[in-house]
């Protein structure tokens, strides 16, 4: 939206005074709320410090009931002597000596003695169910005591003889009563009874009882500010003590408000009514022992004493924008009119008019008119200029598109050799499979020599299918024994030179880490291509670290069995998108820009661990870097190279009638295929696809191993398939065989054999996967 300069310069004064006018109320709004919250910390810290308090009385009474129900003089209960009855009783006295309560011991029907009379008083006539009993069994007579002075802190009514209480039922567990009212006198109190037990029966209860003027002189010592309201209530929310207001809100009940809130938490803030229907703010908090401790401040209202201090800052703010708006209005009128006179300038410049600066009288417009004028002069010439970048620009695009044209023939090429490949190596099947079946006919001695020119044949096009799968990303791997710690030792300066100075390689291999039986150069090739894109995915900076050691039982799940050494490259970049992450072991997929790369090195990295015998596995999370792992036999277990190959009897004498299901789309390699097991006494059952063979599995044929392609059409390849069957049957032996697939970039967890594959290494192949003596 377009505005004139007068709008904007009143802009420009809000924008300049208003903040601090929003300062200055937010620093006084803020000061507000920190009184505020620190009054709620004090009443927090007041609340739990007094309900300590409180816990601790209750405590210290429900202690002495303890104590004196230990006594032996209760040993004999219910039987006990009198002059053991006044001990206990003296004792009682001098437990409680300071405090305000009493201490009754009572069975069902009587009380045996209560300390809220004078020494040597006894219970007489019967009274409510609150009162105190003689003892059980005559221990104590019923006669009537003399009266005499009150206990301290207990009316005069309740002085001379207790009166015998009707009968009441003990209590089987320790007990901190609610405040009710005694029977006897309509005294306020609570009651911390102890249940005394011999040989697992109750047989008395004994009573110190809480007094509501004790808590009071508690809450009265605190020094609590004059507007504040401190109360302690008991566990049905009974007003027990009260600041202020004193003994004579004892007995009240709180709110249904306040019962709600006490009823959910242990402790927390509120805001209610108080008894007395003032709004308050306070809060709350348990004791352990049941009773809660309330502490409530009258609820603050809008801001308080604060308004009056924000007032003078809200009229004071008014005041200098009102003046900023006059200035701003004034100075708007002396900048509107050199600023209307660039206008006509710049209309001039558009129009292709020559263009000569007018003194305006403001410095600022002058150089932008001196400005204008010079652009005019320079409009000329920059568009010959111009023209000579477009130029320019037009033959980079041209030169990028070709770049772009032949990048996707590379990847075209690439794809396309590799089903080239794979439909060859086909062909070359039939033709091999056939020939060794000729080779075992009775007349194969007469074709000897045209059966030896076929072979020698099949594996000059194997060789051919090698190079085309050269230029699908496939290499040959000359494999020998490769000590880690002094190959990778000398790699980290080549891998440093790869990376650059600005990145750091860490290399560590463990002490126990066995070699390996693989192609040093394809090895090194891997680590290069690993490092390539750790340092194009870290720009590269920062640190990446090698390490090699044995392959836990987790990192080798779905391989063959045997020892691995688990080589991983760790860097700390941004990491690889999920969707990405799946694909990154295709042939040709890349996600850098045109020319910067082929989709071949991830791809490499696999072909190598899986030829190997082993696999590669990638594990990243975005922002937090991203690990390749090279999982390859150790040379203990990595298959060694045989001076001849074994004897076809030989290998096939433990087959003779294994159940194999064969999986071939190609009809004529399928049927040669199974003629071939078959001579060796196999058991075939033949398959065109996935779906024919999962429904041959499923029938409940007996299947001893599978042998299946892995390029196939249908709903899933041969690598899909196996690990279908795998879930069916775990431990299936499965053999894959392929010239090429793309399905074999993913992980792969079977034996896989290249096509085309002679007979031995057929048989060799399915005695592996079924665990059976190979010829090694």
């Amino acid at each position: 939206m377009s505005l004139p300069i007068r709008s904007r310069l009143l802009l420009l004064v809000f924008s300049v005074m208003l903040p601090g006018v929003i300062a200055a109320l937010w620093v006084s709004w803020q000061t507000w709320a920190d009184e505020t919250d620190a009054t709620i910390r004090h009443m927090r810290d007041n609340t739990r410090a007094l309900s300590m308090v409180v816990d601790r009385e209750l405590e210290r009474r429900a202690g002495i009931a303890r104590v004196l129900s230990l006594s032996q003089i209760l040993d004999n209960a219910p039987q006990i002597p009198a002059d053991d009855l006044a001990m206990l009783a003296l004792q009682s006295r001098r437990a409680v000596q300071g405090m305000a309560g009493w201490v009754e011991l009572t069975t069902p029907e009587r009380t045996l003695f209560s300390t809220r009379l004078p020494a040597g008083a006894a219970p007489a006539t019967p009274i409510g169910a609150g009162a105190s009993g003689t003892a059980a069994g005559g221990a104590v007579t019923g006669s009537a005591a003399a009266p005499a002075m009150a206990p301290p802190g207990l009316p005069p009514a309740t002085t001379g003889a207790l009166p015998v209480r009707e009968t009441a039922p003990l209590l089987e567990q320790p007990l901190i009563g609610d405040l009710s009212p005694d029977p006897a006198t309509g005294q306020w109190r609570a009651s911390v009874v102890q249940p005394i037990g011999r040989n697992g029966r109750v047989l008395l209860n004994m009573t110190v009882t809480v007094l509501p003027q004790e808590l009071q002189q508690i809450i009265d010592t605190q020094g609590l500010p004059s507007d504040w309201t401190a109360t302690i209530m008991d566990s049905r929310g009974t007003v027990i003590a009260r600041h202020p207001g004193g003994a004579g809100y004892a007995g009240r009940p709180a709110t249904e408000d306040m019962k709600r809130l006490l009823a959910g938490r242990e402790e927390a803030v509120f805001e209610t009514l108080s008894l007395d229907g003032e709004p308050i703010r306070g809060y709350f908090s348990k004791s352990p022992q049941g009773w809660t401790v309330v502490t409530a401040v009258p609820r603050p209202t809008g801001l308080g004493g604060r308004a009056g201090t924000l007032q003078p800052i809200a009229v004071g703010s008014l005041v200098l924008v009102l003046i900023g708006l006059l200035g701003a209005l004034w100075i708007s009128r002396r900048i509107s009119d050199p600023i209307h006179e660039l206008n006509a300038i710049a209309n001039k410049l558009r129009a292709g008019e020559p263009v000569q600066a007018q003194r305006t009288g403001m410095a600022e417009c002058d150089e932008v008119a001196q400005a204008l004028e010079d652009a005019s002069a320079a409009i000329r010439q920059g568009r010959s200029e111009l023209e000579l970048r477009v130029n320019d620009a037009v033959e980079r695009t041209r030169e990028a598109e070709q770049l772009s044209s032949r990048s996707q023939r590379t990847a075209a090429l690439g794809r396309l050799t590799g089903g080239v490949a794979h439909d060859f190596n086909n062909l070359l099947g039939v033709i091999s499979n056939s020939a060794h079946l000729i080779q075992r006919s009775p007349h194969a001695e007469a074709l000897a020599m045209p059966l030896g020119a076929i072979i020698r044949s099949v594996d000059v096009g194997s060789r051919l299918t090698q190079h085309l799968l050269r230029v699908a990303g496939r290499q040959p791997v000359h494999p020998q024994i490769v000590d880690l710690r002094s190959t990778l030792g000398e790699m980290k300066e080549l891998l440093a030179t790869v990376l650059g100075k600005r990145m750091q390689v860490t290399m560590n291999v463990a002490p126990d880490a066995p070699s390996v039986r693989v192609d040093p150069s394809e090895l090194e090739l891997s680590l290069i291509n690993i490092a390539l894109n750790a340092r194009d995915a870290t720009n590269g900076m920062g640190e990446v670290t090698v390490e090699a050691r044995r392959a836990q039982s987790f990192d080798v799940q779905d391989l063959a069995p045997g020892e691995y050494v688990a080589i991983t490259f760790t860097d700390h970049g941004p990491g690889i998108a999920e969707d990405v992450l799946a694909r990154v072991f295709e042939p040709f997929f890349t996600t850098k820009a045109v020319g910067k790369g082929t989709g071949l090195g991830l791809s490499q990295v696999l072909g190598f661990c899986v030829q190997a015998g082993g696999t590669a596995r990638i594990a990243s999370q975005p922002g937090a870097g991203t690990t390749v792992t090279l999982l390859l036999p150790s040379q203990t277990s990595a298959p060694m190279t045989r001076p001849e190959q074994p004897s076809q009897t030989s290998l096939a004498g433990s087959l003779s009638g294994v159940r194999v299901l064969l999986v071939e789309d190609n009809e004529e390699l399928n049927r040669i295929t199974a003629s071939l097991l078959r001579s060796f006494s196999c058991q075939v059952l033949p398959a065109r696809d996935a779906d024919e063979a999962l429904q041959l599995f499923g029938s409940g044929a007996a299947v001893d191993v599978v042998l299946s392609d892995v390029m196939m059409p249908g709903s899933m390849d041969g690598q899909a398939l196996a690990r279908e069957l795998r879930v069916r049957r775990p431990g299936l032996p499965v053999v894959l065989i392929s010239g090429y697939s793309a399905a074999l970039t993913a992980e792969s967890s079977f034996i896989v054999l290249r096509k085309p594959a002679s007979p031995s290494q057929i048989l060799e192949g399915l005695r592996r996967a079924m665990g059976l003596p190979t010829s090694a």
